[in-house]
């Protein structure tokens, strides 16, 4: 099977489970519209697509590899933020609510912004409100991101974030609401699911922190870039970013001492709050 014909087997794998495309679709946070395009071979499904509606239909583990593989034909596919724009950037929220909901390790590497599933609703509305949606879409997007955080809170899980000291400077929001973002910070990092640690600007680097990347498991990679995210699946390269967070992870402070820092950084913008 190759990926011309995904579209077509992943229909009759839907008929055969006896399930709607209605409730196929919202399993697999996507519309119902777009499951019609990749059903009838309009719309290429991507290897996320494929996960995902495999996962919904409730296919078995040895029928859902055979597809991931023709699914993972093209290791690196690259998704335009502007399609992500036209079908409502919250859908992509919801799609990542997806994933991270059937991954047990997360691995989060971020060099110019707070995490999403650690920011702040004030923090989610400058960093989303730049992107020149309507009230509506900002609003339905801030939604879809904040439920995300939900995985904080869930026993089981292994989220370890990396962020440069630059992501707590960086002047995103006025200084007394980075001051509330970096209390939060402070508050998550106490949670047992979570591990965060920083990279300081004094630290000798043997690497750059050329973009933002996560890793589910051991299985996929999200890179985020300035046109598209790119969503890797090849073994080898999703080894290449697990060896590039591990070398950030050795630079980075974790514990009280982070905690010590990223308090000393909050400090720093609620004396310029003062005397502003």
């Amino acid at each position: 099977m190759n990926r011309a014909e995904l579209g077509t087997a992943l229909r009759a794998l839907r008929q055969a489970s006896g399930k709607e495309a209605k409730a196929v679709a919202r399993g697999a946070a996507m519309s119902a519209s777009k499951l019609s395009k990749i059903e009838n071979g309009s719309v290429m499904p991507s290897v996320v697509d494929v996960d995902q509606l495999l996962t919904a239909i409730g296919v078995s583990e040895y029928v859902k590899a055979e597809y991931m593989s023709a699914a993972r034909a093209a290791a690196t596919e690259a998704t335009a933020w502007r399609l992500y724009r036209r079908l409502g950037y919250h859908r992509k929220q919801q799609q990542i609510q997806a994933i991270e909901a059937r991954t047990t390790l997360l691995r989060l590497f971020q060099p110019s912004l707070v995490p999403g599933l650690l920011q702040t609703p004030e923090y989610v509305q400058a960093v989303l409100g730049r992107r020149d949606f309507s009230e509506e879409q900002l609003a339905r997007a801030m939604g879809a991101r904040l439920a995300r955080q939900s995985i904080l809170y869930e026993p089981g899980r292994r989220l370890r974030f990396i962020v440069t000291e630059s992501v707590l400077r960086w002047k995103i929001v006025p200084p007394l609401v980075m001051a509330g973002q970096l209390d939060k910070l402070i508050s998550v990092s106490r949670l047992p699911s979570v591990d965060l640690r920083i990279v300081p600007l004094s630290a000798p680097q043997t690497d750059f922190p050329s973009h933002s990347f996560s890793i589910k498991d051991d299985r996929m990679v999200a890179v985020e870039t300035v046109h598209a995210e790119l969503t890797v699946t090849d073994p080898r390269d999703v080894a290449l970013y697990i060896r590039k967070f591990e070398g950030f992870e050795r630079a980075a402070v974790s514990g009280d001492a982070m905690r010590s820092m990223v308090e000393e950084i909050r400090d720093e913008f609620l004396r310029e709050q003062e005397t502003g």
